[in-house]
């Protein structure tokens, strides 16, 4: 069984910083690619950031020189680094990995962790 927790969300002050963290656990072969969704209130989920296996990464637009995704592959851990924050940022951010176990290659997901942005 894989779990991916979350950890660093909260309320900030609009131009403040969050950093976010998400471990992975349990039985796992491999991680391939992991990345961080969001989900505003009213909207659909969309994709914040990615970070492949081999270290390249991407981006939204909306985040582009602001946020910053990294890997501890040691660790099977991936953190958004989440630096002038908006409050049009405020949403609930899930951890995503690709993974492969004993049972094959799966996509799995955290429970998800509120950021706030707002004065």
């Amino acid at each position: 069984q894989v779990q991916l927790v979350e950890s660093g969300g909260g309320l900030v002050q609009p131009g403040g910083s969050l950093r976010l963290s998400c471990a992975a656990s349990g039985t796992i072969f491999s991680i391939y690619a992991m990345a961080w969704y969001r989900q505003p209130p009213g909207k659909q989920r969309e994709l914040v950031a990615v970070a492949t296996s081999s270290g390249s990464t991407n981006y939204a637009d909306s985040v582009k020189g602001r946020f910053t995704i990294s890997r501890d592959n040691a660790k099977n851990t991936v953190y958004l680094q989440m630096n002038s924050l908006k409050p049009e940022d405020t949403a609930v951010y899930y951890c995503n990995a690709d993974i492969r176990t004993w049972g094959g290659r799966s996509d799995y997901w955290g429970q998800g962790t509120q950021v706030t942005v707002s004065s």
